[in-house]
């Protein structure tokens, strides 16, 4: 395992310079800059420190398990069971602990609407692939056609209805930790 190169990956991908990480762990920036060129060994210590300014820990790091599964057949899909008559989910990806987003394919039949979500973290998107949907947040309604999407905080209580009364609509809706 490369260290210096999976800390310099890690650093990248949180958006950060070598100096802005060295200040976050009261590191030299030319410290990162030999750990990240492998020019100098580090300390356990040193390394849970930067480790933890990275939002990650040694377990993580340390992990062979890369998130490798790039494409999810359809034959993946996980049935949302509990759901209200009318309406069919399924999760479009599986074994996703590590992601941050729940995408989800929603079918409400004519007249069908999800359950009412009360407020929580996150945020929430939708695109809409066929019919009309009604998207309420509080007592607000947005009516959405094919080709538009939505997005929002999720702290307001909200759901979605179809307010047909013969054609399917389908989302893809997409919760983000």
């Amino acid at each position: 395992m490369d260290i210096g190169e999976k800390i310099k990956r890690l650093r990248m991908s949180r958006g950060l310079t070598q100096e802005e990480l060295a200040m976050r762990t009261d590191l030299s920036r030319s410290f990162i800059s030999q750990l990240e060129s492998n020019k100098t060994s580090i300390s356990v210590d040193t390394l849970e420190k930067i480790l933890r300014a990275l939002g990650s820990d040694l377990r993580a790091f340390f992990s062979e398990q890369e998130e490798s599964k790039v494409v999810f057949k359809r034959e993946d899909r996980i049935p949302v069971y509990d759901e209200p008559e009318g309406v069919t989910s399924q999760l479009l990806m599986s074994y996703v602990e590590t992601k941050k987003m729940d995408p989800m394919l929603v079918t409400l039949k004519p007249g069908a609407q999800t359950e009412e979500e009360d407020y929580h973290e996150g945020d929430e998107f939708g695109y809409v692939l066929q019919g009309k949907i009604d998207l309420w947040l509080d007592d607000v309604r947005y009516r959405l056609s094919e080709g538009d999407c939505f997005y929002y905080r999720a702290d307001k209580k909200h759901f979605l209805k179809n307010p047909s009364k013969k054609k399917e609509a389908v989302v893809l809706w997409i919760e983000i930790d």
